[in-house]
């Protein structure tokens, strides 16, 4: 009799952990994304049905970049796709998050604009210069600082909110702005005369983007990671391909508000990439050519510049090994 029920207990206990644990995989996957140009790709894969062909159930949730953070912060989103120093302030905060893929490294969408009569970083001494605190427009604006020949004391820092970049340069307040694509391109035709003065393209390899996921998430569902990376990778052949890209850009203008010829010449400002070409950057090396080496040298610029305090473990956030095909 007591083995009897011994078997009846390990039975009900083996059908309890298995429904709890078809009710983990039935909850989607919650992915915060935003109107970065390469980003916005996910809505063609949204919208064709790939997730549910590759046997995922994935949940998109759009939002303005910094309420994304502010998400996956509070611990409302399974992953985010953050530029890697947002990754790293994200976690001085607290909140971990492990990279495994890039979706593209930034090759001018990221700029700091001068007003009329700004032309060259040097020219900002003295003066004021909007940047939504703690993101990669205030890393992007140090860099250019530090190779002018400026001090973080040489200009006064006003916190601005990256959509709110066009209205606070028109106003005067201020005399240049941190702002990345769309918002960038906004800023400059709302400010007649004003000119990008620094961007990602003078620093390449700076500012690398990706999805960025719980650790206890990647543990435990590591599976469906690896589907959505499929996933993004048909994405990428969708941009790239002649045959399908007028379809791609159409849907994904559509997603950021844009009509496709506005949305075309984003494009040109960042190199997408599939795992594929991601493997290359996932390579432990020094420099900004290594994902590693990019990020080992913004981490020791934030906590010198102030962007956040205590230096992070560079290795605890970035693992190959999904887009090593493991």
């Amino acid at each position: 009799m007591k083995k009897f029920l011994r078997i009846a207990f390990l039975a009900a206990a083996a059908y309890a952990t298995a429904a709890s644990t078809a009710g983990v995989a039935a909850e989607p996957l919650k992915i915060g994304y935003c109107d970065w140009p390469s980003w916005a790709g996910w809505q063609i894969a949204i919208d064709k049905g790939w997730f549910k062909q590759e046997g995922v159930d994935v949940s998109f949730v759009w939002f303005d970049y910094a309420g994304s953070l502010d998400a996956f912060q509070a611990g409302k989103l399974d992953g985010d796709m953050v530029a890697m120093s947002d990754a790293l302030a994200l976690g001085s905060g607290g909140r971990k998050s492990t990279m495994i893929m890039l979706s593209d490294y930034s090759n001018g969408n990221d700029m700091i604009i001068g007003k009329p009569g700004i032309k060259k970083i040097a020219d900002l001494k003295g003066k004021k210069v909007g940047v939504e605190f703690g993101l990669l427009e205030q890393l992007l604006l140090l860099d250019g600082m530090h190779k002018a020949g400026l001090t973080d004391s040489d200009v006064t820092l006003v916190n601005t909110k990256t959509s709110d970049a066009a209205e606070i340069l028109a106003s005067g307040q201020v005399d240049a702005v941190g702002a990345f694509q769309p918002n960038a391109g906004q800023t400059l035709e709302r400010n007649p005369g004003s000119r990008a003065i620094y961007t990602s393209a003078d620093q390449p390899g700076l500012i690398y983007d990706g999805l960025a996921v719980d650790p206890h998430s990647l543990s435990s569902r590591r599976d469906d990671w690896k589907k959505v990376l499929k996933v993004w990778d048909r994405v990428v052949h969708y941009v790239n391909d002649p045959a399908t890209h007028a379809d791609a850009v159409k849907i994904m203008s559509t997603r950021v508000g844009l009509t496709p010829p506005q949305f075309e010449p984003l494009l040109n400002g960042l190199k997408i990439l599939d795992t594929a070409q991601s493997r290359q950057y996932f390579v432990n090396g020094s420099g900004y050519q290594s994902l590693y080496g990019s990020t080992k040298l913004v981490n020791d610029f934030s906590v010198k510049y102030g962007v956040y305090k205590t230096s992070q473990d560079i290795t605890a956030y970035i693992d190959p090994s999904l887009v090593n095909g493991k």
